[in-house]
């Protein structure tokens, strides 16, 4: 439905804090890409820091210029 993203992002930022599940770097990566890959601007802004500061991927600063 149209607030899928929204849900997947938050989702995401849960794992990234540890709010309400384990924290898991990695496992926040894969719930923001599924928000960034559908175009959610606030995804795609938060995994392009991911990529810059390498948290739960590894560091690329080319990647994180392309989000």
């Amino acid at each position: 439905g149209r607030h899928t993203r929204f849900a997947q992002f938050n989702l995401g930022v849960c794992f990234q804090q540890g709010a309400g599940v384990p924290q898991d770097s990695a496992e926040a990566v894969r719930w923001i890409r599924l928000a960034a890959d559908q175009g959610f601007a606030g995804a795609q802004h938060n995994l392009g820091v991911s990529y810059k500061k390498g948290a739960g991927v590894v560091q690329d600063p080319a990647e994180a210029m392309r989000w």
